[in-house]
């Protein structure tokens, strides 16, 4: 499957600081922070919990105003949420509206844009399509499992066709077999339109499954402490990758990383 890495997004965090003002005192969150991520580039950020990877992508999305340094897309400073950006969180049953069908949810995004109505069906079919949800169109986010609505979630975010995705720990309340199906979806759906994607995960062997590259952060305030190359080749199969020398490789040296 070969990407379009010209479709994504370049994106540079420079230098970055977020704080928080609790109990009338400033807590550094994120301090001195920097990378850059390639158009088309799929970079998985890990680092235990509460270390700050949600508040980093968040920051990154133009949800959270850092206290110093920048994010550029496209050499562009975001001060602001990004329209090109898609976002998906582990939390689907409060993302998705229940008394919408699928495809009315997936084509939310669409609320106020100036698309012709044949383009908006065109596109929602073609998502609903992608995910494998054909057959459940015409069904409402209750009568689905769990990670059905997880794939809900990920059609609308795709739908406009980002050139930019954030995954916050998109597999976290779903089970083991459904996560491992998740995880071949989305990084093959990513890949093959070119979409720069930013995975946030505590799961070492799903990031480097996933990835590229593996950012891991550590300390307080956070820092980024490794930014690894994974380097095995595309498409990715589970049990195949997961057995490889190189794969359990990366793995110790990220586990390394992370417990250090």
């Amino acid at each position: 499957m070969k990407s379009d890495k010209d479709s994504g997004l370049n994106l540079v965090v420079k230098d970055l600081a977020v704080s928080y003002l609790r109990k009338n005192s400033t807590t550094a969150v994120i301090e001195n922070l920097s990378f850059e991520v390639s158009p088309g580039e799929i970079v998985a950020i890990c680092g235990l919990s509460g270390i700050g990877k949600s508040t980093l992508v968040r920051t990154i999305a133009g949800l959270v105003s850092p206290s110093h340094g920048e994010v550029l897309i496209d050499s562009q400073i975001v001060s602001g949420p990004i329209e090109s950006l898609g976002f998906v969180t582990q939390d689907y049953s409060r993302s998705l509206f229940p008394w919408l069908s699928v495809e009315r949810n997936i084509a939310l995004p669409f609320k106020g844009k100036d698309i012709s109505s044949a383009e908006r069906t065109s596109r929602v079919k073609a998502a609903i399509e992608e995910v494998g949800l054909t057959q459940s169109a015409r069904l409402f986010p209750w009568q689905l499992s769990g990670g059905m609505q997880q794939r809900v979630a990920i059609a609308r975010a795709l739908v406009m066709k980002p050139k930019f995705l954030i995954l916050d720990e998109p597999f976290a309340s779903v089970d083991v077999y459904v996560r491992l199906e998740l995880e071949d979806l989305v990084s093959n759906l990513v890949h093959s339109h070119g979409t720069t994607t930013l995975l946030v995960t505590h799961d070492v062997d799903e990031a480097i499954y996933m990835a590229d590259r593996v950012l891991v952060l550590s300390g307080s305030p956070a820092k980024l402490s490794l930014d690894l190359s994974v380097g095995l080749k595309r498409p990715r199969e589970q049990m195949e990758t997961r057995s490889n020398p190189t794969f359990l490789k990366l793995r110790d040296q990220l586990h390394g990383s992370i417990r250090s």
